[in-house]
Order: C-alpha cells, then sequence, then structure tokens
C-alpha cells in the first residue's frame, strides 16, 4: 500500500491549526528595492482588444523587491540559481527580533550577544537553520526604506560581519534573510562595502533579503520555503516566500 504520510502532514497543516504567512511583497514598480536600481517596467505585449489573451513584458534586475541572492551573486566560482537543489528550499526558521533597538538605532548590527540573548530564551539556533533578522523595517512605506539624510546616505539596520561568521561557524546556519535590501547597515557599506553578504554568499548559502510579515511569526516553531526561477546563470531573482507556523 502506497505511503501517504506525507499527504497527511499537508492536511494538517491545512487545518486551522496552523497558519500560512506571506513574506513576499507584492512584485510592482512601487515594490522596495536597493537603491541603485530602476523599478519595475510593464509593457503589454498582448490585450483582448487585440488577441485572445493578455501578456506583459517585464523588465526588472534580479535582486528586486523580495529576492533571493545565491553564491554566485558575489562569488564568480559560486553556484547559480539553476545548481540550488530544491531541498534548500526549506528551512527551520529562527526568529530573532532587534525591532526596538532598530528603530532606537536606524544604522543597527544584530550582534552575537543579540543571538545569545535570543537563545536563552528560545534554545539553540538548529543546525541548517534559516536565521531571519526582525527589524519591522518593511513596515515603512517604500519610498522611505533608503531613510536617506541630508547628505543623501541611506541608514538601515542589518547583520554585523562578526555575527555571520560566528552563526556560519558556530550554528552552521542553512541560509539568512532580512527585510531591509541589503545584509550590511547602509551607513557601513562606504567603510567595508557588502561585506556581511559576500560571506554569507561565499560559505556556498543563499539569503533572501526584503522579506516581510516576520513579526506575524513566532521565534521558533515556523518551517520556511523559499522559491525562486531555475534560471540557468542567475545570481538573483525576485523569490515568493512563505512559512507555516501552529496558529497559536
Amino acid at each position: 500500500m502506497a505511503d501517504l504520510t506525507l499527504w497527511k502532514v499537508l492536511a494538517e497543516w491545512k487545518t486551522p491549526k496552523y497558519k500560512w504567512v506571506d513574506l513576499t511583497h507584492e512584485l510592482s514598480p512601487e515594490t522596495p528595492h536597493w537603491y541603485g536600481f530602476q523599478p519595475l517596467g510593464i509593457r503589454v505585449l498582448f490585450d483582448f482588444d487585440q488577441a485572445p489573451m493578455k501578456v506583459f513584458e517585464y523588465t526588472l534586475p534580479g535582486q528586486y523587491g523580495t529576492h533571493v541572492d545565491v553564491p554566485s551573486h558575489f562569488d564568480a566560482n559560486g553556484r547559480t540559481q539553476s545548481e540550488i537543489r530544491v531541498d534548500e528550499f526549506a528551512y527551520p526558521l529562527c526568529v530573532i527580533d532587534v525591532s526596538a533597538k532598530c528603530a532606537a538605532d536606524n544604522d543597527y548590527a544584530l550582534t552575537i550577544d543579540d543571538v545569545l540573548e535570543w537563545e536563552e530564551t528560545y534554545g539553540k539556533i538548529p543546525e541548517g537553520a534559516f536565521v531571519a533578522l526582525r527589524s519591522d523595517w518593511y513596515k515603512r512605506p517604500a519610498a522611505e526604506f533608503d531613510n536617506k539624510d541630508q547628505e543623501g546616505c541611506a541608514h538601515y539596520p542589518g547583520w554585523d560581519l562578526e555575527t555571520v561568521k560566528w552563526l556560519c561557524a558556530e550554528r552552521k546556519i542553512g541560509a539568512m534573510g532580512h527585510e531591509t535590501p541589503d545584509s550590511d547597515p547602509a551607513c557601513r557599506q562606504a567603510q567595508i562595502g557588502f561585506a556581511a553578504e559576500d560571506y554569507i554568499l561565499k560559505q556556498d548559502k543563499i539569503q533572501i533579503e526584503l522579506l516581510c510579515n516576520l513579526d506575524k511569526l513566532p521565534p521558533v516553531g515556523a518551517v520556511i520555503f523559499c522559491t525562486f526561477p531555475k534560471l540557468k546563470g542567475g545570481t538573483g531573482f525576485p523569490a515568493r516566500c512563505f512559512a507555516i507556523c501552529p496558529a497559536e
């Protein structure tokens, strides 16, 4: 007799005991994106007044809106999108909430002490986990994501490089993600470039940028799914990410 275990698991997940949380920004010209990119372009190729279907042509950089960065984005020898295995689309999710600290200091960088403090309450981060930095930055209007000062310099939070190194070495995480356009706090980029992003991708791991709705998830217990096209040679692309967690 066929093993129907997975069907039963899926049926259970779709009961009111669990909730499905969309972690993805709607994709449009108004979607938050890195300030170095132009907004999404949309052109109608066919419409109902001339054909039996409606088709759009979209132009956008790979790293637009909620998107995946794969190793080849920063590593010339790193894996491309089509080389990412489908079992790398799902992870146990750990959400570290430093939103209050980010509200008080828009240049805040997640520290190792923040992680250790989180672990005192929720337990050790499991090997292979997806660690998400919750800043609540996604709640801002897209026009305020860069949070530029009078000199035109952006200010938004991110990861401290030493924290990313520690998570990879000591916790052997599977991936990481955040709500801002970059891994590194914007104010540090003039001095260190994209050091945290460079590091995580050169560990042959993926990351997801511009996540949303992390505040709707528990710190532990959820499973995150990060899906994206199997683009040959791709270094990053808009992703559809979601998580499943207990309803209470």
